[in-house]
C-alpha cells in the first residue's frame, strides 16, 4: 500500500474540511429554520460541501490507481482541491448573504461570484476529464475488479459533469434573456441525474476495495463488480430518462 504523499494528505484534509463545513451548515439549518429548497437556502452549502468534500477525497484515492506521472497527478489534484474550495466557498458565502449563488446577475458582486463558480465548474470538467481519459488510455492498477470499477466510475462521472454543464448553460441562457425565476427552476429535472452519477467514482472502486478484503476468488469479485456497474448504469439511465421526460 502506497504511503500518502504530502499533496495527497493535503487534498484529503481539504476534502474533510469541506465535509465538516457541509455538516456544520446542516446544524445551521436546524437552528435557523430557514428554507431547504429554492435558490436561497441552507441546502446548497450542506449538499455542495458534502458532495465536493467526498468527491475530492474519492478522486484523490482513486487516481492512485491510474498510470499517470506522479508530478502531473500532484498538480491536477492540487488544482482540483483549490477549485473545490472556491466552489464551496462561493456557494457558502452567498448562502450567508441570503442571495442565490448561481445564475445571480443582480449586482456586479453577485455576477462576479456566479461567473467565478461557472468558470470553476469548467475547470472541474477539464481536470476530471483528464483523469477519465487517463483511466482508459492505460489499464488502472489494483485488485480484481478495480480497473473496471475505476473506468466505470470515471465514465459515469463524465455524465455528472455533462448534466452539470447543461444545467449551468440552460440557466445562463434564461438569465440572459430576462427569465431569472425560470432559470432558478430549470435545473430541477437534471438534479437526480447529476447527483446519482456524481458519486460512482467512489462507490464502485470502494466496492472493489472491500471485496479484495474477502476470501472470494478473483473471478467472483470481478463478476460482482460487473453486476454492480450494470446496476449503477441502469440507475443512471433511469435518472436520465426522468430528466428527458420532465425537462
Amino acid at each position: 500500500m502506497k504511503i500518502p504523499r504530502p499533496a495527497e494528505r493535503l487534498c484529503q484534509a481539504t476534502g474533510l474540511v469541506l465535509v465538516l463545513s457541509g455538516l456544520a451548515h446542516l446544524v445551521v439549518f436546524a437552528v435557523d429554520s430557514g428554507p431547504w429548497d429554492g435558490p436561497v437556502s441552507w441546502r446548497k452549502p450542506v449538499t455542495f460541501g458534502l458532495s465536493f468534500g467526498v468527491t475530492l477525497i474519492a478522486v484523490t484515492w482513486v487516481t492512485s490507481y491510474l498510470r499517470i506521472g506522479d508530478r502531473l497527478r500532484t498538480v491536477l489534484l492540487v488544482v482540483f482541491a483549490a477549485d473545490c474550495v472556491v466552489e464551496v466557498g462561493g456557494i457558502t458565502l452567498q448562502a450567508w448573504r441570503r442571495v442565490p449563488s448561481h445564475l445571480d446577475m443582480e449586482t456586479p458582486f453577485d455576477t462576479a461570484v456566479s461567473m467565478t463558480l461557472a468558470v470553476g465548474g469548467g475547470v472541474l470538467v477539464a481536470l476530471l476529464t483528464v483523469f477519465a481519459v487517463a483511466s482508459f488510455r492505460h489499464r488502472p492498477t489494483g485488485p480484481a475488479g478495480m480497473p473496471l470499477a475505476v473506468r466505470s466510475g470515471f465514465a459515469v462521472l463524465l455524465v455528472a459533469l455533462a448534466s452539470g454543464a447543461a444545467m449551468i448553460a440552460r440557466g445562463v441562457v434564461l438569465t440572459r434573456t430576462g427569465h431569472q425565476e425560470a432559470a432558478y427552476h430549470s435545473t430541477a429535472p437534471l438534479k437526480p441525474l447529476h447527483g446519482v452519477s456524481l458519486h460512482a467514482v467512489l462507490v464502485l472502486p470502494l466496492l472493489a476495495r472491500l471485496l479484495s478484503r474477502t476470501s472470494r476468488s478473483e473471478r467472483v469479485r470481478e463478476r460482482i463488480v460487473t453486476v454492480a456497474v450494470g446496476c449503477y448504469a441502469a440507475t443512471v439511465a433511469g435518472a436520465g430518462m426522468w430528466a428527458v421526460l420532465t425537462y
